[in-house]
């Protein structure tokens, strides 16, 4: 996919988990392209050193440090964006932990299975809620979610994080339903192995787990870059996007 397709220049695009992996990789490419890129992570340092650096060559980022899973405190960051910007184009949701993995039914910490699903779940859903009247504003508004191969096509490590993807899956599929008279497009992504840094922990805890060395398990990985998903996010925020459905993989 050529990098000239995106025409997403003046775009005002808003992408959760933005201080690191897909979602930093992503926040790059937008304020790179043109973008008026704003960020939002709960990792305030990363978030301000990943904002401070688009800044520097010469991209128009805001930065928000903000926990997804506050009803109050997202109601309060797009009310915010409400009267800063007026109207959103594009929401990417990319934020996202993996906890557990590796551990049988029995064995799976119950507060650990609610953590996640109150991250990459609860916090998807109230980020499109709160997002929704905005976005609903641009003429062509669009809803990224990035959900995963795990619990859309097979299993995962993590029972929480295999169950909550499938259920980011499933929440873009019902928002597009109801979402299509107010020409917002909703599409979900499912990467597949790519080395954030969520990725490359899975990897340690694999290795730990068969006694195997990280860096034979890395080595036989297969990674790709978080530069190459963020194209595609890049396309589908653009209008070149406008005739896509449904959920696309990544490799």
């Amino acid at each position: 996919m050529e990098d000239t397709i995106a025409d997403i220049r003046g775009k005002k695009i808003l992408i959760t988990g933005a201080a690191q992996g897909i979602g930093e990789a992503t926040a790059r490419l937008c304020a790179q392209r043109g973008a008026t890129v704003l960020l939002v992570d709960v990792k305030a340092d990363k978030g301000e050193a990943v904002a401070a650096s688009i800044r520097e060559s010469g991209g128009d980022v805001t930065f928000y440090a903000v926990d997804i899973r506050g009803d109050e405190a997202v109601q309060a960051l797009f009310a915010q964006v409400d009267a800063t910007h007026g109207y959103l184009d594009v929401i990417i949701c990319a934020a996202g932990v993996l906890l557990g993995a590796f551990l049988q039914p029995e064995e799976f910490p119950v507060d650990v299975f609610d953590f996640v699903m109150e991250v990459n779940v609860r916090g998807t859903f109230l980020c499109t809620k709160y997002a929704t009247p905005l976005i609903a504003k641009s003429k062509r508004g669009v809803m990224i979610l990035i959900a995963s191969g795990a619990g859309v096509l097979g299993g995962s490590s993590s029972i929480a994080y295999g169950t909550s993807k499938g259920a980011v899956n499933g929440m873009s599929m019902v928002l597009a339903g109801h979402l299509a008279s107010r020409n917002i497009r909703v599409n979900a992504v499912c990467p597949g192995g790519i080395a954030t840094e969520m990725k490359l922990e899975n990897v340690r805890d694999a290795a730990n787990k068969q006694g195997r060395s990280y860096e034979e398990m890395l080595a036989n990985s297969n990674l790709g870059e978080p530069i190459g998903v963020a194209k595609l996010l890049a396309y589908l925020a653009s209008d070149d996007g406008d005739y896509v459905r449904r959920t696309l993989f990544t490799r």
